[in-house]
């Protein structure tokens, strides 16, 4: 165990607290700077796959992730306006058998608060706003907004898809509007309502795919809803819209749908910005994780899941080589960059499946979903099989 080291975590989002959390528990000393006044993560739910839950598993958060998780039975693909089902994945019965662990589905603030009650000894100094980072060779500095710096061993950006640490090692990016807008929303409900089947429901559209699942225990039900628009829309999750917008740009739905949206009270949309893989991460004493390193499409529900496996990686490869800080960044980006690339380009690809619009287009992809669900469900449909297969804790570094 490295105890010597020192490590400066910028952001504390998903990604920054389970970094945080897994430092910890191997004992390095970290210190975390996030903008925001507090924790808070805006109210939205999240698909915990197998891949990210055998980490979870990993940090002591299995009881905590099952109190505030939901179980959902199947992940199914459904036509947009008669509910014709198009393939189903089975996961309550068959996730821990095929994959080790279970797929949950979860509020963003409940993932994120049971990985923040578990970063230890981790300083964290909130309204802080990095501007910037520099180094030498025997140290990393962070820059702060209000003229303040910080010193460590290593840096990790991991600061979000407008990243100000990847910015500094690597310069723009120009990210990609893909013509795509999303809307999400969360509707409490006292009862399950029976027009919302307790599983990830997939409705698969021209232009457009609504994702329905139960979060809070099965207390609410959260919505994303992507829909192709010839409008610039804003990288935001703030951005408010309204019920009325997410109504007209969906209209004709299935009932089901159109029951669902009309008890929406607060909605928000955000634009799709699409960017390629990085060749590599890490400079010196400095290195990205999650959306900074790889920022993804959502179609694959693997955002927060890509950073969870990452922070984790990057604490055993640190622990498992103290004092070999640049062999413990190149086996952590030699690990993670061939997989998070494959993510990236693999959820753009859905993207497309998705939202295909002629009617021929449709009649085989439909086929095809027919002919894999007979030979294996879990193959078919939005063919996950391999990301949730991927077990993080596995990962050892090599001497």
């Amino acid at each position: 165990m490295s105890k010597k080291l020192k490590v400066g975590i910028i952001g504390g989002g998903i990604g920054g607290v389970t970094l945080a959390a897994a430092l910890s528990q191997r004992g390095i000393e970290a210190h975390m700077f996030e903008r925001a006044a507090e924790f808070g993560e805006v109210g939205a739910g999240i698909q915990m796959t197998p891949n990210a839950v055998k980490v979870l598993k990993a940090l002591g958060a299995a009881e905590a992730l099952d109190k505030v998780g939901f179980l959902p039975e199947a992940l199914v693909g459904r036509d947009w306006d008669d509910a014709e089902e198009k393939f189903r994945i089975p996961l309550k019965q068959d996730c821990p058998r095929l994959y080790g662990a279970e797929f949950y589905h979860v509020h963003r603030a409940d993932l994120h608060q049971l990985l923040a009650d578990r970063i230890g000894d981790t300083k964290v100094t909130f309204s802080t706003q990095c501007v910037g980072v520099s180094q030498d060779a025997d140290k990393a500095v962070a820059h702060f907004a209000d003229g303040s710096t910080f010193e460590a061993d290593l840096i990790v950006g991991c600061d979000g898809v407008r990243s100000v640490v990847r910015h500094a090692l690597f310069g723009d990016d120009d990210p990609k509007f893909t013509g795509h807008m999303c809307y999400r929303a969360v509707v409490p409900f006292d009862q399950k309502p029976d027009f919302v089947a307790p599983e990830a429901s997939f409705w698969l559209g021209p232009h457009s795919h609504v994702v329905t699942y139960y979060v809070n225990g099965g207390k609410a039900v959260n919505i994303v809803a992507v829909h192709e628009t010839d409008q610039w829309v804003e990288e935001s999750w703030n951005a408010l819209s309204t019920r009325e917008e997410l109504l007209g740009d969906f209209k004709g739905w299935h009932s089901n749908i159109t029951r669902l949206f009309e008890r929406v009270t607060e909605v928000y949309r955000w634009g799709l910005f699409d960017r390629d893989p990085m060749q590599g991460w890490s400079q010196g004493r400095i290195t990205l994780l999650g959306d900074a390193a790889h920022p993804m499409l959502p179609f694959l529900s693997q955002g927060a899941a890509m950073a969870i496996e990452d922070a984790y990686v990057l604490a055993v490869a640190l622990d498992g080589l103290p004092g070999q800080l640049d062999k413990a960044l190149a086996q952590y980006q030699a690990e993670r960059l061939p997989r998070t690339a494959r993510v990236q380009l693999e959820a753009r690809e859905r993207g497309k499946t998705y939202h295909l619009s002629s009617k021929e287009e449709q009649a085989r992809r439909d086929a095809e979903y027919r002919e894999q669900q007979q030979k294996d469900p879990h193959a078919g449909g939005i063919k996950a099989n391999w990301v949730y297969a991927y077990n993080a804790t596995d990962f050892t570094p090599r001497p």
